[in-house]
């Protein structure tokens, strides 16, 4: 018994196999997503290494970093070995790989079609459990100069307010919008709501010689554009 309790300790593996010595020799490529989790929480518990733990904990998630990403402080502690620190150590990492994403695609999409769009909001607003409007502010050349919440709801709606949108627009000097807000639900359809805020956002956006150029809603995997349904 002692002999097994003695092989789940990371320090008795070849330095080759530990994720830390792992990644110093090898580069982070070479490490599986658990190893990386294992580096992250540092140890098990008294049944089970870092590693394993972390295969685990990924299991229970369908070994997907994005189901895992949605994992709460609680849910996370509810693993033997996982305290608070640990869980918040993940959660850590989950948000700043969740921002990363984020960033890389605003820095290098220029806005060319809805799937552009999708894809820099996809990571700011799919795997949201409540409602957020979000505007991408651009340029002449259509490349974004700022995207902004303009506000956060519940679980079914979210208010916006025109005035604010379109002074944020001035300040910044922009010449085209995109609206942008998600249903998490998952429901693609735009209801009257959202049809009615469009057109207001459109009309009012007009009068300052200021282009609405699309309204995307987003779910975790897919999203409709008004102006690729012709309803803009």
């Amino acid at each position: 018994m002692e002999e097994k309790k003695a092989s789940l300790s990371i320090k008795t593996w070849s330095s080759g196999d530990r994720p830390r010595e792992k990644l110093m020799q090898k580069g982070k490529l070479a490490l599986s997503d658990a190893e990386l989790i294992a580096i992250l929480i540092g140890t098990g518990n008294s049944k089970e290494s870092a590693v394993d733990l972390s295969r685990r904990i990924l299991s229970t998630t369908n070994n997907n970093l994005n189901h895992l990403g949605k994992l709460s402080l609680q849910q996370l502690m509810k693993f033997k070995g996982i305290g608070e620190a640990k869980a918040v150590t993940i959660l850590a990492a989950m948000e700043l790989g969740r921002r990363r994403r984020s960033e890389e695609a605003l820095e290098k999409v220029k806005i060319s079609s809805s799937s552009s769009v999708f894809e820099i909001l996809q990571p700011v607003l799919g795997e949201l459990d409540h409602e957020e409007f979000w505007i991408l502010y651009l340029n002449n050349a259509n490349k974004v100069i700022e995207q902004y919440q303009i506000s956060k709801g519940g679980i079914t709606g979210t208010l916006v307010d025109v005035r604010v949108t379109l002074r944020k627009a001035l300040e910044l000097g922009a010449v085209s919008l995109i609206l942008a807000h998600n249903h998490p639900s998952g429901n693609l359809n735009p209801s009257e709501a959202d049809k009615q805020l469009t057109r207001k956002l459109k009309t009012a956006s007009e009068s300052l010689d200021i282009r609405v150029l699309d309204h995307i809603i987003v779910t975790e995997k897919s999203y409709f554009s008004f102006a690729d349904e012709g309803i803009l």
